[in-house]
């Protein structure tokens, strides 16, 4: 077992003979990978090479540092498959935009919202009464039409009538 100076001794000769060897590991691992995962690649093999365990020295300091980058990519394209990487779609701003939250468009919603309120008060007692057990309730419709004493067609009939009263008050 090394002590804590001899690991760090240990860990700074590694460094300095990894250093060199960095350019030609990007350049290994840019033809074997898409280029915005190069970055975090190369992250990956000089973590493995400086927290590397075990107290046998490395003969072959090249071979072993491309070795650990061959296993870095293998790691990755395992991790890739099982994580379904080629299925997943970049969420930019263009296919998804989103709307700041502006003092104009907070007004214009609470605008919408009295609006709605107001559809909502002026609505026919009975369709008021149906509307307001489906959506805010959360009846079903054959519930409604028991607790109403109704058919369940006129409840449909009575939420359709409030769906389209209240869409006309917030255009």
């Amino acid at each position: 077992m090394l002590g804590v100076y001899a690991k760090r001794a240990r860990t700074a000769a590694v460094d300095e003979l990894v250093a060199p060897l960095l350019p030609a590991v990007r350049r290994f691992l840019m033809k074997r990978a898409r280029p915005e995962d190069v970055d975090d690649l190369m992250q990956d093999v000089a973590i493995r090479m400086h927290v590397r365990e075990g107290d046998r020295e490395i003969a072959n300091m090249e071979g072993y540092v491309f070795q650990v980058a061959q296993s870095v990519l293998t790691d990755r394209a395992r991790r890739d498959k099982v994580r379904q990487r080629g299925q997943h779609v970049t969420l930019e701003e263009n296919d998804h935009p989103v709307e700041g939250r502006s003092p104009e468009r907070v007004l214009l919603g609470k605008e919408r919202w009295s609006r709605l309120i107001a559809a909502v008060g002026e609505l026919p007692e009975r369709t008021r009464q149906a509307f307001v057990l489906h959506r805010f309730e959360e009846m079903s419709y054959a519930a409604i039409a028991r607790h109403m004493g109704i058919s369940v067609s006129a409840v449909e009939k009575h939420i359709m009538k409030a769906i389209r009263a209240l869409a006309a008050a917030i255009d």
